[in-house]
């Protein structure tokens, strides 16, 4: 038997572990699940003869080595910030790694140690980054062989909830890190090419700049800039690029909303709001506003907003229970952005009979034969349960599959390395097919590209 080692238990990884399970017998496998929370472990092994559940401890240096040693291949879905600590255990015991994370500054720098000793570190193979990745590559890589020159580029990505549970004012709940979802576009400006020229989208302004999409059956959509999108340039080998923009899938109507917060400064994270856990809900809201002796919370709101009575925005907010005068916060020594998080996980948190959604959409506009042509290429994936979520299925199922790529020796490379090669894009495309994981692609008349504000 082979043995995987898997580090990690969260919400992601229900679909990682299944997938090796199913194939454990006819790949001689044995999963090793390693979490703090053993429960968490073995509610997914399920009490499968070829998985073992373990209490772990990611900074217990002897049980870390002792577990990466025995192992052949070691996958880490922990938090990104935890992998560079397993990453140099593998390199000290020679393992290979893959990881859905994005690749940090500390992964790379193991990049030439890593080539050195004939191993692969596989990182970004989730949804997004990775399937993203690969999906892009995929079409980008055939316009190119039949002589094409990409001249546009666009990529969308949305984790949401599934139509059937679809049940709210702002048609938005959390299926992932919601602490990622209120601090979402900070840390600078938004950058991206728009026709040959540099863009850039402040925070303060960035839910206001948004994009339309159209997928079908679904409906419409609307998309936020994410941070960088120059980086891409080089990845992807589109260094002519007229337009290059990558963003985040919202419905339609939730930027617009969620701009009330931005402008309050509810989602700042950089300081801590004095005798927070003794708050109200109401007294929350209230510290944001200017002191009047007669106008209530809701009042001074509306006013410095400029929100009409009878605007959906309004409706919105008290959805919420934002001016709720007996909940408590709750939370010691928070910053306002926790407790925005707070507030909005009493509302947004998926009931145990919702269903999430994930949505990815591309668009690809290129040259050839002197003719413009545009590509748009569209993922949607609909979750089962609160296990086998879609958000679960899109970042585990490549993970699992990869995982079990690079132990049968099916992919060559060396180094640190994201997948945007054909030889690793193919083949997982193909098997996430088997999954529902599958792109349509529709090819569209190109007119220019002037959708964004400029």
């Amino acid at each position: 038997m082979r043995t995987i080692l898997i580090i990690g238990a969260g919400k992601s990884t229900a679909s990682l572990v299944k997938y090796l399970l199913d194939k454990s017998n006819t790949e001689k496998l044995q999963i090793r699940l390693a979490d703090k929370n053993k429960s968490a472990a073995l509610k997914l092994i399920d009490g499968h003869p070829n998985g073992d559940a373990l209490e772990f401890d990611v900074f217990d240096a002897n049980q870390r080595a002792n577990e990466i040693q025995r192992a052949d291949i070691v996958v880490s879905m922990l938090p990104a910030r935890f992998h560079v600590e397993v990453a140099k255990d593998c390199l000290r015991f020679e393992k290979n790694m893959v990881t859905a994370s994005y690749v940090s500054d500390e992964m790379q720098a193991l990049h030439e140690a890593v080539e050195a000793k004939g191993l692969l570190f596989l990182n970004e193979m989730g949804v997004d980054p990775g399937i993203d990745h690969m999906s892009a590559m995929q079409v980008i890589d055939r316009i190119k062989s039949k002589g094409g020159k990409m001249i546009l580029f666009e990529s969308f990505t949305g984790g949401l909830v599934a139509p059937e549970s679809d049940d709210n004012l702002w048609q938005y709940k959390f299926t992932w890190n919601p602490r990622n979802v209120v601090t979402a576009g900070q840390g600078g400006a938004a950058k991206f090419i728009q026709e040959r020229k540099f863009k850039y989208i402040p925070y303060n302004r960035l839910f206001r700049r948004t994009e339309f999409l159209e997928v079908d059956g679904y409906g419409r959509f609307e998309a936020y800039a994410n941070r960088n999108s120059l980086k891409y340039q080089n990845i992807y080998g589109l260094q002519n690029i007229q337009t290059l923009y990558r963003g985040t899938i919202r419905r339609v109507g939730f930027s617009k909303a969620w701009q009330i917060f931005v402008a309050l400064g509810m989602t700042d994270d950089s300081y801590v709001i004095e005798d927070s856990e003794a708050m109200s809900y109401r007294d929350f809201i209230n510290s944001f506003l200017p002191y009047s002796p007669s106008d209530s919370v809701e009042l001074k709101l509306r006013h410095q907003l400029k929100i009409d009575q009878d605007d959906i925005l309004w409706d919105k907010l008290m959805e919420l229970n934002l001016f709720n005068a007996q909940k408590k916060v709750g939370l010691k020594n928070a910053t306002p952005a926790q407790i925005l998080q707070k507030i909005l996980m009493d509302s947004w948190s998926l009931n145990q009979a919702d269903k999430d959604m994930i949505v990815m959409y591309h668009k690809f506009g290129y040259e050839l034969s002197g003719k413009k042509h545009q590509i748009d290429a569209t993922m949607v994936c609909i979750g089962e349960n609160q296990t086998y979520t879609a958000m679960a299925k899109t970042v585990g199922l490549p993970v699992a599959i990869a995982t079990l790529m690079v132990l049968n020796n099916e992919i060559k490379l060396k180094g640190v390395k994201i997948p945007i090669q054909k030889s690793i894009y193919k083949p997982i495309l193909k098997e996430l097919d088997n999954f529902g994981i599958t792109f349509y692609e529709k090819d569209v008349n190109y007119l220019g590209y002037n959708s964004l504000n400029t």
